[in-house]
C-alpha cells in the first residue's frame, strides 16, 4: 500500500500508528506535523499566524515524495525519513537519520497514559555547522553547538525555541510544552516532555530572509508608542504603594520628564498575585504627573477605534498615499489636496473625512474621561496629533505647529 497520500496544498505520510502531514507555510516555509493516528490537529495552541496563500509542488513515487515551496524541499522515503534541501544550490539542509533495526526511530512517541506523549525528534549533524539563537541564556555563548538548553523560562532565562543555522535554515520547535533541545556534535534532539503531537516549521535563506520569514509566520513587533520612548523609571524594588507614589511627585516636583515607572516583584505575595492597588498607583501616577494615559479602554472607545480602523483601511489609507488627506496639527484629518481624488469618489472621500474627525473628537473627549480628567481633552488631542504623525508612512503629509504642510 502507497504511505503517501497528496491533499489540497499538503504531502501526506501514513506508516505504522503515525501520520506525518508537511504543508507549506509562507514563503521558502514549511510546517511538519507528526501525531499517532490517522489525522494532525488543527486545534492545539501554537505562536505560528495563518500563511499566507501559498502554492506547493508535490511529486509522489513509489519510494519518496517531495513537496517544494520556493527554494525549501521535503523529501520523505517510504520508511517515512525526512529530509530538507535549498534547492537553490542543491544542499541539504537538515534530514533525519535514516531508519536501522538497532536504533530507536527518528520520531518517537512514549504514551503518558492520555492523549499526551513524550515526543523526542532527532536530525543528523553536519560538520562545522554553528547555532544561533534560542532565547537569552546565562552561559555567555553565542554559538550554541554543543549546549544543551531546556525550553523553559526561569529568573534570567528566556527559552524561545527558534534557532537560526549557518547551513542557511531557521527551525521553530513549535510545541506548546517544557522541554529541551541537544544540540551534540553526534546529533540534535528535540525534546517535548508532554504533547499532544510533534509539530515544527523550518524555512530556508539568507540570515535576514530567514528572520523576515520568521516575523511572517509569528507576527511583526508592534511600533513602539511615542509615549513610552521618553525616560524610565525602574528600581529593585517599590516596598509600598506609597514609595511608588512618592517616586512620581518627586520628579513631579523637580520638573523631570517621565514616561513610565516598571513596578517589579517586591508586591507579588504568591508568584504574580497584584497586592497594590492598581487603580490608585496608575492614576495616582497621572495626577502626580499630570499625563494621561492614551492607551487606557472601554467599550466605548473601543468601539469608535474599531470603526477608525475599519475606515482607515477601506477609505483613508489609499487617500493618504495619494496626498489627498493630511494629518492636521489638531489631531483631525484634512482633505489637503481635493483635486487628488477621482471627481466621482469625491463625496465619498469628504463624507469619509467627516466620518473620521466626528469619531476622532469622540474618542478624545472618551479617554480624558475615562482617565477621570475631563479638562484634559486639549491635552490628550495634542499627544494624538503628535502620535498620528510619528506612525504616519513615509510621503504622507503633515502640519507642523505653524499649519504648514510637510512631507513626510
Amino acid at each position: 500500500m502507497m504511505p503517501f497520500t497528496c491533499q489540497p496544498n499538503a504531502l501526506i505520510w501514513r506508516g505504522g500508528h503515525e501520520t506525518v502531514r508537511i504543508e507549506p507555510w509562507g514563503a521558502d516555509s514549511l510546517r511538519v506535523r507528526a501525531a499517532q493516528g490517522p489525522e494532525v490537529r488543527d486545534d492545539l495552541p501554537g505562536a505560528l499566524l495563518p500563511p499566507a496563500p501559498v502554492e506547493a509542488e508535490i511529486t509522489v513515487a513509489a519510494e519518496v515524495a517531495s513537496l517544494r515551496v520556493g527554494r525549501l524541499c521535503a523529501d520523505v522515503t517510504a520508511e517515512g525519513q525526512i529530509s530538507f534541501t535549498d534547492t537553490s544550490r542543491g544542499m541539504t539542509l537538515l534530514a533525519e537519520p535514516a531508519p536501522r533495526f538497532i536504533r530507536p526511530p527518528a520520531r518517537r512517541f512514549k504514551p503518558l497514559g492520555s492523549d499526551l506523549y513524550h515526543i523526542t525528534a532527532e536530525f543528523q549533524p553536519a560538520d562545522g555547522e554553528r547555532f544561533y539563537g534560542l532565547g537569552q541564556h546565562q552561559h555567555g555563548l553565542l554559538d550554541q553547538k554543543g549546549c544543551v538548553i531546556d525550553l523553559w523560562h526561569r529568573n534570567t532565562e528566556v527559552s524561545i525555541p527558534f534557532l537560526v543555522s549557518s547551513r542557511g535554515y531557521g527551525f521553530l520547535w513549535h510545541n506548546p510544552a517544557v522541554g529541551r533541545v541537544e544540540l551534540g556534535r553526534n546529533g540534535t534532539r528535540w525534546v517535548a516532555e508532554a504533547s499532544r503531537q510533534m509539530d515544527y516549521w523550518i524555512t530556508a535563506g539568507s540570515y535576514a530572509e530567514i528572520m523576515a520569514h520568521y516575523a511572517d509566520a509569528t507576527g511583526h513587533a508592534p511600533v513602539l508608542p511615542q509615549w513610552v520612548a521618553g525616560f524610565w523609571q525602574c528600581k529593585l524594588r517599590y516596598r509600598t504603594q506609597e514609595e511608588l507614589l512618592e517616586v512620581a511627585r518627586e520628579y513631579r516636583r523637580r520638573g523631570l520628564p517621565l514616561d513610565v515607572i516598571v513596578v517589579d516583584f517586591f508586591h507579588w505575595t504568591r508568584m504574580g498575585e497584584w497586592r497594590f492597588d492598581p487603580v490608585g498607583v496608575f492614576i495616582g501616577s497621572a495626577h502626580a504627573q499630570e499625563r494621561a494615559d492614551i492607551t487606557i479602554r472601554t467599550p466605548a472607545i473601543q468601539a469608535i477605534q474599531q470603526r477608525m480602523a475599519e475606515r482607515f483601511q477601506s477609505t483613508l489609507a489609499p487617500l493618504f498615499d495619494s496626498g489627498a488627506l493630511g494629518f492636521g496639527n489638531d489631531g483631525l484629518v484634512v482633505l489637503r489636496d481635493p483635486a487628488r481624488v477621482p471627481l466621482a469618489q469625491r463625496t465619498a472621500a469628504t463624507q469619509a473625512v467627516a466620518d473620521e474627525n466626528r469619531d476622532r473628537r469622540a474618542v478624545y473627549r472618551e479617554i480624558a474621561v475615562a482617565n477621570g480628567k475631563p479638562e484634559w481633552e486639549e491635552q490628550i488631542r495634542q499627544t494624538f496629533a503628535r502620535e498620528w504623525v510619528a506612525q504616519a508612512r513615509p510621503g504622507w503629509w503633515y502640519q507642523d505647529s505653524a499649519g504648514n504642510w510637510k512631507q513626510k
